[in-house]
């Protein structure tokens, strides 16, 4: 029998970092070696990083990748290994996503993408063609970087199945398996029994449920070894996250699974199967009618030995791998540590000395300090756990070589400064929620009053205009007047903000006292859509945990942690009515409610935008759905319209708010960020004339008939 160990690597992706991620490759070669494995994939494009976006229109980025390819295959620990790497290569002119499929020394062949995603986040077809010559391959001249260690000239790129002494493999990349024509269907048809599908799938909230199943059916029908290897950690964008969950599948079922949201610079899984299996999977009727008339792919032979017998496998004391569950994770827990992972990549990466956040004593804000301590607790465990990695970066950051932390809190006093910036417009509730929430975190809280220098702005108004003064519409001002007032509060918290970040280290007399801290933004996705903020005010930032995720789950993200980390001082956010704070109070309580001032609840604006975005729906369908999922109650067509143009209305007046959004890590698939996810006009007709004069039109013949109806009855 032919006994194979394959391994999987999961390694984050880092955009133009050469150095660090050809040694990161290596050492998941080292660790697949060290557990038996004759065969390794890797993500895609790890060679230069999967996020290079424009810099795989230079030259540059070709040329580091094939240096680095060199060094990795003379690199003695890939002997006896046949080894998978992605880099971008330029053959006759035309820049491929490619497989390199290699081993000491040499170079296999290379397989070119056939289908490229182009949508959404995704923006491949600008950097790379497709390979479009179906079962055929080429002769590509090696780059001289390769040919001076291989001493080879050209080797096979296109289209291919790899025959070794015991097997047949082949790839596919990334999208080709999200396509209803996979490549794999076909190669499998014609014998390949392994199938390399290396990646970069990012993450969104309850999705990774339906990516796992896609990827374990694609061999529950044709049969054959599955092996799935996906990046982690932050792109270079700052706003896409990779998950990891890297498998090996044979005939739909999952032996070995790597970790989501890892902290780990190199994971590496594998799984030892029996390839007999494969061949006794695929000894139907009626699959074998097809794979009969199955074209014929070419084929590049190699003479590499995968297998080992039975009798090595008892000596070596190597089993077999058994089926294992898919492990999932509940989208709380996934929003705890896909945050967890983006805040310490983002940190990391850019060496910054640690967080700043306006606290203002509301549910957004205090569930971005609840994600920095959320990074505390998987920080924490990571180090627990021996990663050393991890604590040799976080002793970097905070300055101090011999930092052994005990406890979340004691990372977060280190790394999080909170400051509550009132006003006379601010309550007692929320300044006192927001300092006891960060005391329970562990962190530097401080408090500030912010109405002299709102009162020094208003001063400048008045100079600028002979002694005018706003006023707000309770003390008879104009709606014009109210919201400048209101404006000029929240832009002070910005500018507050950033200047505290810079100097809080050295203030503090801290160690990494030159260093500055990252401001983080607290608007929710819900919000950006509408447009409900400030334009430059506190919820722009740095970096925004909380950017992609709505209102609703940002609340169940709260209730989960009051029991699971035992914070009831969290119901009193849950509890208390969402308002900025920006109107003057009445006997002591904010009057402004958000919903009640945007005209549209929580759960209304994510509805919304998941038609808007992912069902693709402009007003009239959207008015049509709605009315649809309502049925013929009294009233609704008139409610129902009202609520789509207003939201319509907004979405559009407020557009160009979304072109200064603070990037956001992508979690939603509704996030409105300006122009990575939602390549949508800025500027719009904001009345829609002729799509909300038919919606007027369909309620007016709506309302007739259902009076002509009352009327039967």
């Amino acid at each position: 029998m032919d006994h194979v160990t394959v391994a999987a690597a999961t390694l984050p992706s880092v955009p133009l970092d050469f150095q660090g991620n050809r040694d990161r490759i290596l050492e998941s070669i080292r660790q697949a070696k060290a557990q038996g494995a004759t065969l390794r994939t890797g993500p895609e494009l790890e060679v230069c990083g999967y996020g290079c976006l424009d810099h795989f229109l230079e030259g540059d980025t070709e040329l580091h990748s094939w240096e680095v390819l060199a060094e990795i295959i003379t690199d003695e620990v890939c002997k006896d290994m046949l080894v998978d790497i992605g880099l971008p290569v330029r053959h006759k002119g035309v820049q491929y996503n490619c497989r390199v499929l290699c081993t000491y020394r040499s170079v296999l062949a290379i397989r070119a993408k056939q289908a490229l995603a182009g949508d959404g986040l995704y923006r491949e077809p600008r950097h790379f063609t497709a390979w479009s010559k179906k079962r055929q391959i080429e002769e590509h001249k090696l780059h001289q970087a390769v040919r001076a260690v291989t001493g080879q000239k050209t080797v096979p790129i296109g289209d291919f199945i790899l025959e070794t002494e015991d097997t047949s493999i082949t790839c596919e990349t990334c999208e080709e398996l999200f396509v209803p024509n996979n490549p794999s269907i076909y190669t499998g048809l014609d014998g390949a029994e392994i199938i390399l599908n290396s990646s970069a799938s990012h993450a969104e909230l309850r999705k990774l449920e339906q990516r796992l199943n896609l990827i374990t059916n694609s061999t529950r029908s044709n049969g054959g070894l599955y092996i799935y290897a996906n990046c982690s950690g932050l792109d270079g964008e700052a706003r896409m996250i990779y998950d990891g969950s890297s498998m090996v599948i044979l005939n739909g079922e999952v032996l070995a699974q790597s970790s989501q949201f890892s902290l780990l610079p190199v994971e590496t899984i594998v799984a030892t199967v029996d390839l007999s299996r494969v061949r006794s999977y695929r000894t139907s009727h009626s699959r074998n009618v097809q794979a009969a008339h199955q074209p014929e792919f070419p084929r590049v032979h190699c003479n590499i030995k995968l297998s080992r017998s039975s009798s090595d496998m008892f000596i070596s004391g190597k089993s077999l791998s058994e089926e294992r569950p898919i492990k999932l994770l509940d989208p709380m827990q996934e929003i705890y540590l896909a945050t967890s992972m983006y805040l310490w990549s983002y940190l990391c990466r850019c060496s910054a000395g640690g967080f700043f956040l306006a606290l203002s004593g509301g549910l957004d804000s205090s569930t971005v300090a609840l994600f920095v301590y959320g990074m505390a607790k998987t920080v924490l465990k990571s180090i627990q756990n021996e990663e050393q990695t991890t604590l040799n970066e976080l002793r970097r950051l905070v300055g101090i070589p011999n930092y052994n932390p005990e406890t979340p809190e004691d990372i977060v006093s280190k790394l999080l400064h909170t400051t509550y910036m009132g006003t006379t417009n601010s309550s007692e509730e929320t300044r006192s929620r927001a300092k006891r929430l960060a005391q329970q975190i562990g962190a530097y809280h401080t408090d500030l009053n912010m109405d002299k220098a709102v009162a020094a702005h208003e001063s400048l108004i008045g100079d600028a205009f002979g002694g005018f003064q706003p006023r707000y519409e309770s003390q008879g001002g104009t709606a014009s007047e109210s919201l400048a007032k209101q404006n000029i509060q929240a832009r002070n918290r910005l500018v507050i903000s950033y200047e505290l970040a810079q100097v809080s280290l050295q203030a503090r007399g801290m160690p990494r006292a030159g260093a500055s801290l990252l401001v983080l933004g607290s608007g929710n996705v819900d919000e950006n859509l509408r447009g409900y903020y400030t334009k430059y005010d506190a919820s722009y930032a740095d970096l925004s945990p909380l950017g992609s995720i709505s209102k609703t789950d940002a609340k169940s993200f709260q209730r989960w942690a009051v029991k699971e980390w035992n914070m009831p001082i969290l119901n009193e956010f849950l509890e208390a009515t969402p308002t900025a704070e920006l109107l003057p109070l009445s006997e002591g309580v904010a009057v402004q409610s958000d919903e009640e001032e945007m005209g549209l609840t929580y759960a209304e604006l994510s509805e919304f935008g998941i038609m808007r975005k992912v069902y693709k729906l402009g007003p009239w369908s959207t008015y049509l759905r709605l009315l649809a999922e309502r049925g013929d109650k009294p009233g609704s067509p008139q409610f129902i319209a009202e609520k789509v143009m207003r939201f319509f209305r907004f979405y559009s007046i407020n557009r160009h708010k979304t072109t200064t959004l603070t990037p956001a890590v992508h979690l939603v698939a509704y996030n409105p960020d300006d122009n990575r996810h939602d390549l949508r006009p800025f500027l719009y007709n904001v009345n829609w004339p002729w799509q909300f004069n038919k919606i007027r039109e369909h309620v007016a013949m709506m309302e007739k008939r259902l009076e002509e109806r009352e009327k039967k009855q």
